[in-house]
């Protein structure tokens, strides 16, 4: 079996791309989507003064609008329908996620199967829809404050600008779960991905500018690139890493059979925390910023204070985001993994780690190995986090990707082509399968 799948994983070339007409469908459907959510993000929202607001936008980009603003591809830089992307939906899973292990009713859906995932999933929907409006409202009476952004203010603006951005939102979602559906890759994952990937080329021409312009040197572009290769290397290495526990079954009687006892191997990610711990760090501590930058001239110096010390670069943004993206890796780790329950599924199924008794020990061995790796893979991701952050502060080159955005980009590449590899192998398999059928006719 090992050496048949070998021989099909060498098969996957352009030929076996061009017959899998299966797998282009859906490469151009998700191609397709991507390019209608592309237009939505030059759609202006109705009743902004396009000048004003982009004058009020750069004096606050630096807070987690700018973050919101590169996770939506430009979106909230236009005030675009889709300014609040996808990231409520994310939200109200992640919401979703921490209520299952606190609430028991919750708690007994997520064990109910495919009837239950449907549940929580809608119930998700409702809180996007919730977290969503409250977003849309607080964005209108913000651009109601600002100086002459909206041309008519009211209640006319404010309830159509939340009906305008939750139905946007809302069409992301929908959009993503038919590219899940019927695209390739994670649809949710992608049009973040799509989000962040758009500003890039606009970037790198910038940098490359400052560069003919002579503001950087010809030396620091090339090592920052060479640089860049190396992290990505580093998170494709870093995400694939897995810690193996070896896994045995006894022999089984079936009947008058009986079938020898195997071994398999339970994996634990490196990384099982994803992409969620910078996320909810970085968001956090831009919230100050984003407040600092809507209040210059009230004459809080303390919020001043605050502000220039959690700026980019800054020793105490350094630590603090550090601090956080440990202890949200723990935690977030902690959420989506339970010990418990893997020690109880392998002891009704027979299974058991060699020399570790099974129940309670096995639970707390698999807990024990967990809290190592997540160590080494919260020191990573600080790593990746913080690399740019001291670039940015020791040699003033304007980076577009921060750690979060490339942990992103890269994981979701990694994930889209793996997928993109699962069906060339299952048209392979498939082809296999008719010719066996078809000599087996004619012999």
């Amino acid at each position: 079996m090992a050496s048949a799948a070998e021989q099909l994983a060498s098969n996957l070339n352009f030929s076996a791309f061009a017959k899998a007409e299966e797998l282009k469908k859906r490469i151009w459907f998700t191609l397709g989507a991507l390019l209608v959510y592309r237009l939505g993000t030059y759609i202006p929202l109705p009743g902004i003064n396009p000048d004003a607001f982009a004058q009020a936008f750069n004096q606050a980009q630096s807070g987690i609008i700018g973050m919101f603003n590169m996770f939506s591809g430009g979106a909230v830089q236009r005030m675009a329908i889709f300014a609040l992307g996808i990231m409520p939906y994310i939200s109200a899973s992640i919401i979703m996620q921490l209520m299952t292990t606190v609430v028991p009713s919750l708690e007994q859906l997520k064990k109910d199967g495919e009837q239950g995932r449907k549940v929580i999933n809608q119930y998700t929907r409702y809180g996007t829809v919730i977290l969503a409006a409250f977003q849309a409202y607080g964005i209108a009476v913000g651009l109601e404050g600002a100086a002459s952004v909206v041309t008519d203010p009211g209640w006319f603006f404010r309830g159509s600008t939340v009906l305008t951005l939750v139905g946007g939102t809302m069409f992301l979602m929908w959009l993503g779960e038919q590219i899940t559906s019927r695209g390739i890759g994670n649809g949710i994952s992608l049009i973040i991905f799509a989000g962040i990937v758009a500003g890039l080329p606009v970037a790198l021409v910038n940098v490359l500018e400052l560069g003919r312009q002579g503001s950087l040197s010809t030396l620091l572009i090339l090592g920052v690139l060479i640089l860049a290769v190396v992290v990505i290397a580093l998170i494709v290495f870093m995400e694939r890493a897995q810690r193996r526990l070896l896994i045995q079954y006894p022999k089984r009687q079936m009947g008058n059979r009986m079938f020898e006892g195997n071994t398999s191997f339970l994996p634990l990610k490196l990384n099982t925390a994803g992409v969620i711990p910078p996320i909810f760090a970085s968001s956090l501590l831009l919230v100050p910023a984003t407040i600092g930058g809507f209040s210059q001239g009230s004459g809080n110096e303390w919020l001043t204070y605050i502000t220039a010390a959690l700026g980019h670069g800054q020793p105490l943004f350094m630590v603090a985001y550090a601090a956080m993206i440990v202890f949200f890796c723990f935690f977030y780790t902690a959420i989506v993994f339970n010990p418990s329950d893997t020690a109880d599924n392998l002891k009704k199924h027979g299974g058991f780690i060699p020399g570790i008794r099974p129940g309670e020990r096995t639970a707390q061995y698999i807990d024990y190995v967990l809290t190592r790796i997540t160590v080494v893979g919260a020191i990573y991701i600080t790593v990746v986090c913080l690399l740019p952050e001291f670039l940015i502060s020791a040699t003033g080159v304007p980076f577009y990707f921060g750690g979060t955005s490339l942990l992103i980009v890269v994981s979701v590449t990694m994930d889209t082509v793996s997928q993109i590899q699962g069906h060339l192998l299952a048209h392979q398999y498939e082809g296999l399968v008719k010719k066996a059928k078809l000599s087996g006719r004619r012999r």
